[in-house]
């Protein structure tokens, strides 16, 4: 499967489980494309700066676009390619930002630690450790 194949199932699979799974419905809502925009600038400017500089190289067969040309640079814009980087690395953005927001407010919702507490694990195998102690 090639890495485009992989993003666009990525996605799908994503908003599958934000909308009808764990139905934290956040695609519907305004406050995340707005914290969406602010993330995918900062995405760009990693992305472009590790393809930009040849650090992160891709295989054309896989992308959109073709590889990374041998002689030079990637394009910024152009040949399936946004600030250098290929445009899967943004689908691949929006499934991992999607995913970690959908079960971050999913957790909040069942009450898994509400507020942070310092110490061991509240749900540990070994019991809870303070209630041992203190007989």
């Amino acid at each position: 499967m090639s890495y485009t194949q992989l993003a666009i199932v990525g996605i799908l699979v994503v908003i599958i489980v934000d909308l009808w799974v764990l139905r934290t419905r956040l695609l519907t809502r305004k406050i995340f494309w707005v914290s969406y925009a602010i993330i995918v600038f900062f995405q760009l400017v990693s992305n472009g700066l590790l393809t930009g500089f040849r650090i992160v190289r891709y295989n054309g067969e896989v992308i959109i676009g073709s590889s990374t040309p041998v002689d030079g640079p990637p394009p910024f814009i152009g040949d399936g390619r946004l600030v250098f980087a290929p445009v899967e690395d943004l689908m691949f953005g929006f499934a991992l930002v999607l995913l970690t927001l959908s079960l971050w407010v999913f957790w909040g919702r069942i009450g898994v630690q509400r507020l942070p507490v310092a110490g061991p694990p509240r749900f540990s195998p070994g019991g809870n450790r303070d209630s041992e102690s203190s007989t």
